[in-house]
């Protein structure tokens, strides 16, 4: 059932962080996925810029293959977003004044295992999350979806311990039999899917993980969105507008090409 409810600002996403990217190698050897950049920013920063528009800033990251990278960049991100005066004498570094203040973020960074599975890394960090409900996402899609909207919906549901974001793209991922608001089967990855799709964007509650013990290394979509769809708590919010994954150098260069565009779909709400 749905937690106590939390206005946006005070909700946790939690982003999948920890995958290699084995599809994306020309630039995924030596960056972690969530840090392959779209022209001048990482495609998690986009992610997360997304869910702030709705007034949410805490976010907890799963970290993994090569996680430092996502540590450096957060724990350095006024150098890396300011203008910045260096002493190489002294050693001196300051941040100069006259320019607008970075994001508003309160970032937690938790290391989840280089091979972990999704389910287990979540199980990992909800000591983390102040609150029973919370978003999660992985970390290499974009989208348009309301967040606002969905948890609205989640809310709204009886018996939901989780609803996931659905999708229609021309492409394969794991499909969905829905019936009213609620998913019947959660299908991985067929060979063949013209019908709606986990697009992420989900609202969970901490009760999804409660059959799975800390050393259960399972797939999220395996270990625990199947599981709910058998015990009739898993919900679907249906999103009809922009959704895009990065799950190739061609993907990843569409998206590139809207972001330079200056009409980046993700930094618009749709229903």
């Amino acid at each position: 059932m749905a937690g106590p409810k939390f206005e946006l600002n005070e909700m946790s996403v939690v982003i999948l962080a920890g995958g290699m990217g084995t599809r994306m190698q020309e630039h995924t050897s030596a960056l972690p996925k969530p840090m392959v950049r779209l022209a001048e920013r990482p495609i998690l920063w986009h992610i997360m810029k997304h869910y702030s528009m709705f007034g949410v800033r805490r976010f907890v990251i799963c970290l993994g293959y090569l996680g430092d990278q996502i540590r450096d960049y957060f724990v350095n991100y006024w150098r890396y977003n300011r203008d910045i005066q260096i002493g190489l004498k002294d050693h001196d570094i300051q941040v100069l004044p006259g320019q607008d203040d970075p994001e508003d973020w309160e970032i937690i960074l938790c290391e989840t295992g280089a091979r972990t599975l999704t389910a287990k890394r979540v199980k990992q960090v909800l000591q983390r999350i102040g609150q029973d409900t919370f978003f999660l996402t992985y970390g290499d899609g974009l989208a348009s979806v309301d967040v606002a909207k969905t948890l609205s919906h989640h809310r709204a549901q009886n018996g939901t311990l989780a609803t996931i974001t659905a999708v229609r793209p021309s492409s394969r991922f794991g499909e969905l039999d829905i019936s009213g608001n609620k998913i019947t089967n959660f299908h991985e990855k067929p060979q063949s899917s013209g019908g709606w799709i986990n697009g992420g964007f989900m609202v969970m509650e901490k009760q999804a993980f409660d059959h799975l013990s800390i050393d259960d290394d399972v797939s999220l979509e395996e270990g625990v969105l199947s599981y709910l769809a058998e015990q009739h708590a898993l919900s679907v919010y249906r999103h009809n507008g922009f959704w895009q994954c990065m799950d190739t150098p061609r993907e990843r260069d569409l998206l590139e090409g809207l972001w330079l565009s200056g009409d980046a779909p993700w930094l618009r709400i749709t229903s």
